[in-house]
């Protein structure tokens, strides 16, 4: 067991992966041989991922203010508070923050035996992000 005290650890949304100013609560890191991550993910308005998958795929529980999700060749949804998104290994999706409202997600995601839990793809172009 692992009692983690109140302080999180805040980091920036890597620049590879994220378009606009995205910050990473991390409130679960594996302890082995678990390998279950999960954070506080913030969007500004307007931010979001770039395309991206996951190997054993991810769920998404939307906190705050209103985002986006889509999956490839799926159609834009917007996500609000209470909803959820399951996403399933290898589908390659974004999701991220409307316009013009912050928006707020607890994100989960498995690391493969090779510890990978992100592929990372192209970023989204104007034309994908309904802005």
């Amino acid at each position: 067991m692992n009692v983690m005290r109140n302080g999180l650890e805040t980091m920036a949304g890597p620049p590879e992966g994220f378009t606009g100013d995205v910050y990473i609560d991390v409130i679960s890191k594996p302890l082995p041989p678990a390998r279950i991550m999960g954070g506080v993910v913030h969007f500004t308005p307007g931010a979001h991922t770039a395309w991206h998958s996951h190997p054993l795929g991810q769920t998404i529980y939307a906190t705050e203010g209103v985002g986006l999700v889509q999956r490839e060749g799926g159609p834009v949804e917007e996500i609000r508070p209470g909803d959820r998104v399951s996403i399933g290994p290898g589908e390659n999706h974004w999701h991220g923050a409307t316009p013009g409202c912050f928006h707020t997600q607890i994100a989960y995601q498995a690391a493969d035996e090779t510890g990978n839990h992100t592929a990372w793809g192209p970023h989204l172009t104007e034309d994908e992000y309904p802005g």
